[in-house]
């Protein structure tokens, strides 16, 4: 598929059941964000901020530069809940998210999402989330979703 050639060592996409979930269970994926990604979340979003899209501006700004959009390097995270933990039938509830820096063109963003609690009795789990540059936090959160149930009741 295009832009796969961005991303690196990924976890198998699929689901896992809440039945199958244990707290603790951490997955991730990681993607170099590029100019491309910017431009076309710009695009879709209709989020043209010249911090994100124009190099003269980006340079007078506090960042120094350009950088990608928050909810660009967010999105990374609904693609690990979506794809992989739980993955596939997961439905979002709600994400609250702390940015803590910037994330910039050509930066290797590395999303991962852990499972801190579980109600079975109502298919709710509770991720911590985050994503890291160069080891670095540069995004965290906490989310919210009802997970698939492997259960034909």
């Amino acid at each position: 598929m295009p832009g796969d050639s961005d991303m690196l060592d990924n976890m198998p996409r699929g689901t896992i059941v809440i039945e199958d979930l244990e707290i603790g269970m951490v997955r991730s994926l990681s993607k170099v964000v590029t100019d491309r990604d910017i431009e076309l979340f710009a695009e879709v979003s209709t989020d043209r901020n010249p911090v994100h899209l124009d190099d003269d501006y980006a340079r007078d700004t506090i960042f120094e530069g350009r950088i990608a959009h928050g909810m660009l390097t967010a999105g990374l995270i609904s693609a690990v809940i979506g794809e992989q933990l739980p993955g596939h039938g997961t439905v979002y509830l709600g994400q609250s998210l702390k940015f803590l820096a910037p994330v910039r063109p050509g930066d290797l963003v590395t999303a991962e999402v852990e499972v801190r609690d579980i109600d079975y009795s109502r298919r709710r789990v509770t991720l911590d989330t985050r994503c890291l540059v160069g080891g670095k936090k540069v995004l965290m959160g906490e989310a919210t979703v009802l997970a698939p149930s492997g259960k034909f009741d």
